[in-house]
């Protein structure tokens, strides 16, 4: 073994950890999402199509069937695959999973003897070859595919079919026709006879709510509904009760979500006033996304929208219309967020000490704190599960989580697992607008859903 650099060994030149062929080779089974190091998704009721390329040897013919597990460790029928074009050995079969949870799915193939024989059979009876001899063998085939074969799903056809062709008082076309009736190929098609079963590796699947796989959303500011501006005096902003008298509308439009932004404190360091002004008036009331002041931070209200028991009150109406509500994360911070005295370690510090704001440059928001992740990951986990779970356990079961792809992914995997382990209800939304790549990690990793 050689030293790797990057820690462990490398194999040798030649050595493979790949899963042997089996008799009948199983190959290229998808949906497969790294190679099924992570769980293809799904969700209750959506039929997907399981694939693989399989094929015998020589002559034979070959049958294959897709199995499912569920999250209660019960198997469920095996739906059979069927060739998707002639000749291709691309196999395929639609498969609906039925509850939420982890489920596995493989695939089986095997050497299917009946149907070699009844090829073969169309052949040579009409051409007088080797007649009593293969009409024998097909007579004990059928004998054993009838063992298969419950009672009422056809068995005595099967068997009639095998007495028909020992019977040679008839011409052996019609003894063949007695082995080829539609009965027949029923039974043998619900129960064929299975040899050499060779099964794929298992892959993972995990199967959500509906509302991770689409829904319709409708972002609402709750300050901005009921809010009051009269010329000469400060504005009065609107409140969790007034923008609650806004839900029956929007539930009538047909939507399924209500996402509201930051309902947090808003700090007032380098508040931002109108257009991204550097000079905030007093009545300005700042950017939603500068999250934190001395009145609390990810997990409190602004005192402006009212108290926790009016959010409360409004998620149960909106609850009420069949409506859910989905809350901003957005993990930054104000200068004035009480994170940064209490865990400085949190920020990253420039040369002069000063803590350093976001930048997209040529644009800079002074109003904000980027998250370092670096110093005390471990602990930052920790406090976003806490925050998540603490207005999970206000109602809240769906996050817009705000510029992901600016975060560390093995951040989000830990916490969206976490969190998904216990509450697999829970949806998280990538607002990522960026590279392929990131986007399809971050959905391998536990985002349900993003933005396009």
């Amino acid at each position: 073994m050689t030293e790797n650099p990057a820690g462990g060994h490398v194999p040798p030149v030649g050595r493979t950890t790949a899963v042997p062929i089996g008799r009948v080779p199983v190959v290229d089974v998808r949906p497969a999402v790294d190679r099924g190091n992570r769980p293809a998704k799904a969700v209750v009721g959506e039929t997907f199509r399981v694939t693989a390329t399989l094929f015998g040897e020589g002559h034979d013919v070959v049958g294959a069937n897709v199995v499912l597990r569920g999250p209660d460790g019960r198997t469920g029928p095996w739906t059979p695959l069927r060739e998707l074009a002639a000749g291709t050995d691309r196999w395929g079969a639609d498969v609906t999973p039925t509850a939420v949870g982890g489920w596995t799915y493989w695939v089986e193939a095997w050497s299917d003897p009946v149907s070699a024989w009844r090829r073969s059979a169309r052949i040579k009876i009409p051409a007088g070859i080797d007649v009593g001899l293969v009409l024998e063998e097909g007579a004990a085939l059928y004998e054993r595919a009838a063992s298969g074969v419950p009672h009422d799903a056809g068995r005595a056809a099967v068997l009639t079919a095998a007495n028909a062709l020992r019977d040679d008082s008839r011409p052996p076309s019609a003894r063949l026709a007695a082995a080829l009736t539609p009965d027949v190929d029923t039974a043998l098609a619900d129960h064929p006879l299975r040899e050499r079963i060779t099964r794929s590796a298992p892959l993972p699947l995990l199967v959500e709510r509906e509302r991770a796989l689409f829904g319709s959303w409708y972002e609402f500011f709750p300050r901005s509904e009921g809010a009051v501006v009269e010329p000469g005096k400060p504005p009065v902003s609107g409140t969790f009760k007034t923008a609650a008298r806004r839900l029956p509308a929007i539930a009538a439009m047909g939507f399924d979500v209500v996402y509201l932004p930051p309902i947090h404190p808003i700090g007032t360091t380098f508040r931002k006033g109108p257009n991204n002004n550097l000079s905030a008036h007093r009545e300005d009331v700042g950017v939603p996304w500068a999250i934190g002041s001395p009145e609390g931070g990810h997990d409190a209200v602004h005192p402006d929208l009212g108290t926790i028991d009016d959010f409360d009150a409004f998620v149960r109406t909106a609850t009420a219309l069949k409506l859910e509500v989905a809350l901003d994360f957005a993990l930054q911070c104000s200068p004035d967020h009480p994170w940064v005295e209490k865990h400085p370690e949190w920020f990253q510090h420039r040369a002069d000490g000063t803590i350093a704001y976001a930048e997209n440059p040529p644009k800079k928001y002074q109003d904000i704190y980027p998250i370092a992740f670096d110093e005390d990951m471990p602990g930052l986990i920790e406090e976003t599960l806490g925050i998540l779970r603490f207005w999970m356990d206000h109602g809240v079961r769906i996050f817009r989580v705000d510029n992901p792809h600016t975060k560390p992914v093995m951040f989000w995997e830990e916490v969206i697992g976490e969190i998904n382990r216990t509450d697999p209800d829970v949806i998280f939304l990538a607002e990522a607008f960026t590279r392929p790549a990131m986007m399809h990690t971050l959905g391998a990793i536990g985002f349900q859903q993003s933005y396009t």
